[in-house]
């Protein structure tokens, strides 16, 4: 076995290292912009700023009064807590009810956490399943005998439907060699 020329190694370490580069610039180019997320998300994210140690996620009603659910973000996990209670690295000193706030002492800083809202965004509306397909127009919650026979002749009516679709586009693609208005139909070249 030879030993590989010196500069063979130097190219390769070369290589690497420019590759190492180009992976870092792209990969920073792909958390800029997502191909999943809206259009105008990069902007409402960048207003939201870097999430604190804690969030507020929830405010819930209890017999008890109100409970606040508080997440910590280095521990990834979550607790309902009253007003003044202990037992966490957190304790919920005030609450403001009209801006979705809370105050919280933790790791001896005074915080004021607002409610985290959901971002969700619309897909758009959906298109019919199939064009001309038969959609029941209403649901029974408990059919009678009639509604269900209705609901039976829909199904097998869209039944005969689609089997005769598919009959004649079998028999356009089998026709014999005839177009649609009686002309030869054309032949793919192979």
């Amino acid at each position: 076995m030879g030993m590989c020329p010196p500069y063979r190694n130097a190219l390769a370490i070369l290589a690497a290292s420019v590759a190492v580069g180009w992976a870092a610039v792209l990969r920073a180019d792909l958390a800029a912009s997502s191909p999943f997320l809206p259009a105008n998300s990069a902007a409402a994210g960048a207003l939201a700023g870097p999430a604190g140690p804690v969030e507020l996620r929830g405010i819930m009603s209890t017999p008890q009064g109100a409970a606040y659910c508080i997440y910590d973000t280095a521990r990834k996990t979550s607790a309902w807590v009253g007003l003044n209670e202990g037992g966490n690295d957190f304790v919920v000193k005030a609450a403001d009810p009209a801006s979705d706030s809370v105050t919280v002492d933790f790791q001896g800083r005074s915080l004021r956490l607002v409610l985290r809202t959901a971002k969700v965004a619309s897909a758009g509306t959906g298109a019919p399943f199939a064009p001309g397909a038969a959609v029941a127009s209403s649901v029974v919650l408990n059919p009678t005998p009639a509604d269900e026979q209705k609901r039976l002749e829909a199904v097998a009516q869209e039944v005969r439907r689609r089997r005769l679709e598919r009959e004649r586009a079998a028999q356009a693609s089998q026709g014999g060699g005839q177009g649609q208005n009686g002309t030869p139909a054309a032949t793919p070249n192979r």
